[in-house]
């Protein structure tokens, strides 16, 4: 071969001389087996976590009456409360107020859901709708609940339609942000894969859109629903004469704190439970569906 100025002739060595390897025994595939949990089985640390936090607010409180750290007139004791709750179940006050605040949450939050949805949608179809609504929507909803009391008393008067009214709206505004969120995104690689099959426009949001949005379509009912809750008895504590916050404020004005305190729990138990319902149907609906970025299902 020709030599390189400043580099000597490269002069590749005989086929001959090179050593092979002798080739590699094939070794079998090892199968480590993986247990799979058992739905029945659990660790009791794991259930006993989440009640330890109330547990020492309760000793606490306990603690803080018996030591005298806190007034009974403050803070009644755990038994007071534990005695209102139990002439409130017996005499049957607390059904009668929770079936009407249940009531009033129920429809509320179902017509302001429908809204929402509604304009969600139409918002996340269309961005010139978007253009349009978007930003006075965003500035309407930082009015809050309270702000629009006057102008609802004056529209509905003092009625049950009040209250579905601003429940309503309290449930719409995350419940609207959510799904027009759900919509925007979507993913574009399966919508590109869709128009490849000739999806229409229908078959597209039904069979790619609507399954890739259904955590956020919940994440935005949990939230409308807190929001709905919260706007209840917010509600009843301005202009009702029964309901769960109608309790709170009966027993403020009669200064028994006890039942103040038990009308409390009995509105965080409730919306406790209508959360974790929303959450187990999330997981519900959301069991199977594929997932993307490569994580598992």
């Amino acid at each position: 071969m020709t030599e390189i100025s400043g580099f000597p002739a490269y002069n590749p060595l005989p086929r001959d001389n090179v050593k092979r390897l002798p080739p590699a025994a094939a070794r079998s595939v090892r199968k480590v087996a993986v247990a799979k949990p058992s739905p029945w089985s659990f660790r009791p640390a794991d259930k006993a976590l989440p009640w330890l936090l109330p547990l020492l607010l309760l000793g606490l409180w306990y603690l803080g009456v018996e030591r005298g750290w806190l007034s009974e007139q403050v803070l009644p004791p755990p038994a007071y409360v534990y005695e209102s709750f139990a002439d409130l179940v017996s005499s049957g006050d607390l059904w009668l107020n929770a079936s009407a605040s249940l009531q009033r949450v129920v429809v509320g939050f179902a017509l302001g859901s429908l809204l929402g949805l509604a304009l969600g949608v139409a918002m996340g179809l269309s961005r010139t709708l978007e253009d349009y609504l978007l930003p006075t929507f965003n500035a309407l909803v930082q009015i809050p609940v309270l702000g629009w009391l006057p102008f609802a008393l004056l529209l509905f008067g003092i009625g049950e339609t009040l209250k579905y009214v601003l429940i309503a709206k309290a449930a719409l505004v995350p419940i609207t942000l959510c799904t027009l969120q759900a919509f925007r995104q979507a993913p574009r690689n399966l919508l590109e894969v869709g128009q490849v099959y000739g999806f229409s426009r229908w078959q597209s949001i039904t069979a790619i859109v609507l399954p890739a949005a259904i955590p956020t379509l919940f994440t935005g009912f949990r939230l409308g629903f807190t929001k709905a809750w919260l706007s209840l008895v917010v509600v009843e504590l301005v202009a009702s004469s029964e309901g769960l916050g109608y309790l709170i404020v009966y027993g403020r004005q009669l200064f028994q704190l006890d039942l103040v305190m038990a009308a409390v729990v009995v509105v965080g138990a409730l919306g406790l439970l209508f959360d974790r319902a929303f959450d187990y149907a999330e997981k519900r609906l959301d069991r199977g569906r594929p997932r993307l970025g490569g994580q598992g299902a």
